[in-house]
């Protein structure tokens, strides 16, 4: 987690915004950016559970009859 110097700016009395040193905000960028990624893939993992999926040895016997199949066109 990032550790924040953030400046808080009140108004009326209540906490209204939070200014933070330029890196600081560049560092929460990249962090929120790579939660986002993170998210993302575990969505597309959890539909990919679904998915039919093949052995090695099949996709490897699939492999031979395409690229026999291609050499004779």
């Amino acid at each position: 987690m990032v550790s924040l110097r953030a400046q808080i700016i009140k108004k009326n009395g209540k906490k209204e915004y939070a200014v933070l040193p330029y890196e600081e905000f560049l560092r929460v960028k990249e962090e929120l950016e790579d939660y986002a990624d993170l998210r993302s893939l575990r969505e597309a993992k959890e539909i990919e559970k679904a998915a039919p999926t093949i052995g090695l040895a099949e996709l490897k016997k699939i492999s031979r009859r395409t690229s026999r199949s291609s050499r004779s066109r």
